[in-house]
């Protein structure tokens, strides 16, 4: 029996700016650059595990409405990756979190979507 989904080709990431948001995303985060939706103001940029789709939503005819849970980007140092991230500008959402298999630290984009910067410490199962 095939399974009918084969996987997740991206995740979409709204903004109301999608110049400031790719500048931000390129930028600030230095995420590489895929594609340009044609003249449509989105664009792809990647983490190295998954794709985020930056799209202007109105130009989609959606309504505009940030991310509330992170998306997790996942660094080899928070606390490193959160000082460099700070001398960009970028302010964080409280202190660093130690779940017990993971550090973790919260900030939003531009457009009050909630990201993460990531690393699991503990071995999985």
């Amino acid at each position: 029996m095939s399974t009918l989904v084969k996987g997740t080709d991206f995740v979409t990431v709204p903004t109301q700016d999608y110049e400031a948001a790719a500048k931000f995303y390129g930028e600030v985060l230095e995420l590489p650059f895929g594609k340009r939706w044609g003249e449509m103001p989105a664009g792809e940029f990647e983490t190295g595990s998954l794709t985020l789709a930056l799209m202007q939503v109105d130009a989609f005819g959606i309504d505009f409405s940030p991310i509330n849970t992170p998306i997790a980007l996942h660094v080899d140092d928070v606390q490193a990756a959160r000082e460099e991230l700070e001398s960009r500008g970028v302010t964080f959402m409280g202190d660093i979190l130690d779940s017990g298999v993971c550090h973790q630290a919260f900030f939003r984009d531009p457009d009050g979507n909630v990201l993460g910067i990531h690393n699991r410490y503990a071995p999985t199962d």
